[in-house]
């Protein structure tokens, strides 16, 4: 009776182990996607951070895209390092879905473009801050270590994108 009880618990042990390996896989992501993902990400960041130093007017969207640019050109050049040594391929341009809402935002202008802008970084950077804590449990070290070290700037970034949504309201 002891031995069938210390066998099923091992037993049970052992699938919770599995199923909890299981579901902590489901929440990483493989270090190719993540450094393709994310330097994408990136560079429709810096790109949609341009068009808003050209086109707003205003002072608050304009520092916001200079810090974004400052921020997301360091933490690029820092994922291409890792990557180079990796022998990953980092992207060079955004993704065709980041293209489409960088040419919506070419076609506005004054507080629509402001509220537009403040609006696709609000979504970029939840979207950014998801991708890096999947990376931040890789068991690939190094990448995890970077998204780890990126998740505070990408975190602010999406407070103040937040609180120029709230200034600039659709």
């Amino acid at each position: 009776m002891k031995k069938t009880n210390l066998l099923l618990t091992g037993a049970f042990a052992f699938a919770l182990s599995m199923v909890a390996g299981s579901a902590m896989a489901a929440d990483t992501i493989d270090a190719d996607d993540f450094v393709e993902d994310a330097s994408a990400a990136g560079v429709a960041e810096i790109e949609t951070a341009k068009l808003a130093l050209e086109k707003s007017t205003a002072a608050d969207v304009k520092a916001f895209a200079q810090s974004i640019i400052k921020d997301h050109t360091a933490a690029n050049r820092e994922l291409a390092t890792i990557a180079s040594k990796k022998k990953l391929k980092v992207a060079t341009e955004a993704e065709l879905l980041n293209k489409a809402k960088a040419a919506v935002l070419k076609q506005r202008e004054g507080e629509s473009f402001n509220a537009a802008y403040a609006n696709n970084q609000v979504s970029a950077h939840k979207d950014a801050i998801e991708l890096f804590k999947k990376a931040s449990v890789s068991p690939d070290a190094e990448l995890a270590s970077f998204a780890v070290a990126t998740l505070p700037k990408l975190e602010h970034h999406l407070h103040v994108a937040q609180e120029l949504a709230k200034t600039y309201p659709k």
